[in-house]
């Protein structure tokens, strides 16, 4: 039956087409609301109206931008949003000269916060929020509440905040904390399966036996043990001793010593490592400390079940002894050949750099497996001091920045006294 009429027979719809016997179609779901298409410029259509579009917003307007190009109250929206915090003014100009306008209070602010998560995705929304803060000096307004509550929270507003915790009043901590949380959950989610599949497996491989089971067997290290039995006429090799891959027990296998540089340019590797040294923590095998330094040393290992307090025990800024946070880390090592010490450090050293080398060559020569990087986050390597990072490669620790998502794969090559996967940019 093919309907074209308006209601009448048993499951006929207009323009619908049911056979008897046939059940009923689910009503279809309503589309949800689509934004709002921009306005093409006049006399123009395609590719080329949505490049000067972009343009035209990325410049700003006025009559140096040379699109001319009238954009949709949407877009105009949009623009409003973009010159309150990169230009402001009716003088012409370009996004090399635009100057802030967002004004300093919190209503203004809380209301600009709304627009650009309308706006914008959530990954432009952190960039902004972070240029409002850099740029306009808006650190203060975070410590009110109503306007932590506002914001896109991330690993970058996080920092921000731990610098502000000493002068942040006790009626925005509980708030400030929540925010807090909510990134490390996030992060938590995303690192934390992966980070204990990686080193379970290292551990377990790094648990050597001579009576493997067949599927146990490390056939790389059981050849090179018995090359001496090769047989020429039969061209193989009849192994007189496995070797195989132990299963890691319940007991502690691996002893890990996060050693990290609180200075301010540090905040987002101070996140990420208080996160991943919370995931280490909950691993029975795995023994870890976590120690903050500036010009004074703190271990944070006691407060390692919960990553949110060791962030809040961290006081970004300062100076910076790496010698000083080594040599408590050197002290508090009891198993050296089953001990990875990671630095986290642009290696800008305060204390006394020929001291710190030494003690980085004692460490390992005892045993110790020794990383340093230089930032760990999705950042890159940050400035740091080429000529220490060049002191520590000459004694076997190259120094290289490392993303949340390689951080795993180091640790697990250290553990298995493997070659550090460094990137090849670094």
């Amino acid at each position: 039956m093919v309907g074209d009429t308006t209601g009448g027979g048993d499951g006929v719809t207009t323009g619908s087409v049911r056979l008897p016997g046939q059940p009923l179609a689910p009503e279809r779901p309503e589309r949800p609301e689509q934004p709002e298409r921009p306005e093409r410029p006049e006399g123009r259509e395609g590719p080329e109206a949505e490049r000067l579009r972009r343009w035209r917003l990325v410049l700003g307007g006025g009559a140096a931008d040379g699109t001319g190009c009238t954009l949709s109250p949407h877009d105009a929206s949009m623009d409003g949003a973009l010159t309150a915090l990169y230009g402001k003014g009716d003088k012409p100009r370009t996004g090399r000269d635009r100057s802030a306008g967002l004004g300093a209070s919190a209503p203004s602010v809380a209301r600009w916060l709304g627009d650009i998560r309308k706006y914008f995705p959530s990954s432009v929304v952190q960039v902004m929020q972070r240029d409002a803060i850099d740029r306009l000096g808006l650190s203060a307004l975070l410590l009110e509440p109503e306007m932590l509550e506002a914001v896109e929270a991330d690993v970058h507003l996080v920092g921000t905040l731990l610098s502000l915790n000493k002068a942040m009043p006790e009626t925005t901590k509980e708030t400030a904390r929540a925010v807090v949380r909510k990134v490390v959950e996030d992060l938590e989610k995303r690192l934390a399966t992966r980070t204990r599949a990686t080193l379970t497996g290292a551990l377990d491989r790094s648990a050597r036996i001579s009576r493997p089971r067949h599927h146990d067997i490390d056939w790389n290290r059981t050849i090179a043990a018995n090359l001496k039995h090769y047989l020429p006429e039969h061209r193989t090799i009849v192994p007189e001793r496995l070797i195989g891959y132990g299963r890691a027990s319940r007991s502690v296998k691996k002893e890990v010593v996060l050693c990290i540089d609180q200075s301010g340019s540090m905040a987002a590797s101070v996140v990420y490592a208080s996160v991943f040294g919370a995931v280490l923590a909950s691993m029975r095998s795995i023994s870890t400390r976590l120690v903050v330094f500036d010009t004074a040393v703190v271990d944070l290992t006691d407060q390692l079940d919960d990553p949110v307090d060791v962030l809040f025990g961290t006081q970004l800024g300062g100076g910076t002894d790496i010698n000083r946070a080594l040599a408590y880390c050197q002290s508090q090592i009891s198993r050296p050949a089953d001990t990875v010490v990671v630095l986290i450090s642009d290696l800008y050293e305060g204390g006394i750099r020929d001291e710190m080398l030494k003690r980085v060559a004692a460490m390992k020569a005892s045993g110790v497996q020794f990383v340093t990087l230089l930032a760990l986050s999705d950042e890159g390597a940050p400035a740091y001091d080429r000529e220490h990072a060049a002191a520590l490669a000459a004694l076997g620790a190259p120094a290289f920045a490392c993303t949340p998502d390689l951080f795993p794969d180091v640790m697990a090559a250290a553990i298995e006294k493997r070659p550090l996967p460094i990137p090849a940019t670094v």
